[in-house]
Formats: structure tokens, C-alpha cells, sequence
């Protein structure tokens, strides 16, 4: 059975969007706060082997950045990872390996987390982290918790999350202030 963690950078108020768009002025705003311990932690927290786990957008974004992003140890393990993709249409997954899930998403997650594999990796993937955690399939949050506020932009949790607990398993600081939060999932909330 394969462990699926979900790790994300985000701001205090819950933002985890970084491209610019119309609708959002703040991509990169994590930049100024990259640091050599805050990169150890984003590598130990993926592990050395991993598969990865996606929305169709942050798949989309993603395979046009990273294939071209050169020769890094993130690069590189990255590109080498299985992407298993979360979508209602199988055109334009050329970033591979890749699979689909399949049209029932949750029954395709299940059937991929009971596999024999490294473990899943979720980032960014914000509609997907909602439907992992009510559905009970995340084993580990990990947030990279910024010291900025932004206001607004995608959050982490959509309106459509159930109300859920976790537990803290460790946490540490970076020297730009970065702190790094690793949960468990413990389940519904406690009333």
C-alpha cells in the first residue's frame, strides 16, 4: 500500500496559487523566501523515489516547466516520476510517464494507493487535495508555511472540504522564516 502525501507551499492565510494570471497579480512569491534548507526539506519530504499524483492543471503547468528546466536533482526526479493524473480527457499527457486514473477518479486512487510503489506525491492540485482528504486517502500533509499574507488566490482547502483533523508529527524552521509542518491525517472532526 503506497502512502499518498500531500505537500504544498503556502502563505499564512491559505494561499497556494503561484502563476500569474488576470486574477492574480503575486505568482513567484515564494522566491525571495528559497533557501538551501527549505529546498533539503521540500527534497527530504518528496523522498528519493516517488510517484506523483495530479489535477489536470498542475499537470498542464508543470509539463511545460519542468521537462525544460534542466539537469537538478528536482528536475530530474521529477521527470522521472510515474504522473498519475486526475482528468476527464486523455489528450495532451505527452510529460511522462503518465497514466490516467480513470473516469471514477476516487475508485482510481484507491486502486493506485493499494499498489506495491514508492510513495504518491500531491502538489499544488488544489481541487484534488479537497477530494483526498474527505475521502480519507491522505496519510501525510506537509506545508511550507510562508510568513507573507496574500489576500487572495486559490487556497488549499476549497469550500468544499469537510471539516477534518490533524495531528502535528514534526516541524522545523528555515533561516527566511519558512516553517515546515508535517501532519497526519487523523480523520473526520472531533466534535
Amino acid at each position: 500500500m503506497r502512502t499518498i502525501r500531500i505537500i504544498e507551499h503556502i502563505s499564512l492565510d491559505g494561499v497556494i496559487q503561484h502563476e500569474n494570471d488576470e486574477n492574480f497579480a503575486h505568482g513567484n512569491w515564494t522566491i525571495p523566501y528559497r533557501s538551501p534548507a527549505g529546498l533539503e526539506a521540500v527534497e527530504a519530504a518528496q523522498g528519493s523515489l516517488f510517484d506523483l499524483l495530479l489535477g489536470r492543471h498542475t499537470y498542464d503547468l508543470w509539463s511545460d516547466y519542468w521537462p525544460k528546466a534542466g539537469n537538478s536533482p528536482m528536475a530530474n526526479s521529477l521527470n522521472a516520476a510515474t504522473k498519475y493524473v486526475t482528468t476527464h480527457r486523455s489528450d495532451g499527457l505527452d510529460w511522462g510517464p503518465v497514466e490516467n486514473v480513470g473516469a471514477d477518479i476516487i475508485e482510481g486512487i484507491r486502486t493506485v494507493k493499494s499498489t506495491d510503489g514508492p510513495d504518491l506525491i500531491v502538489w499544488g492540485s488544489s481541487t484534488l487535495t479537497s477530494v483526498l482528504l474527505n475521502q480519507g486517502l491522505v496519510d501525510e500533509v506537509v506545508l511550507l508555511v510562508y510568513p507573507i499574507l496574500l489576500g487572495r488566490g486559490k487556497r488549499f482547502f476549497s469550500d468544499s472540504a469537510d471539516p477534518c483533523e490533524l495531528a502535528l508529527v514534526s516541524t522545523k524552521s528555515t533561516p527566511s522564516g519558512v516553517l515546515i509542518n508535517t501532519y497526519r491525517h487523523v480523520g473526520l472532526l472531533r466534535a
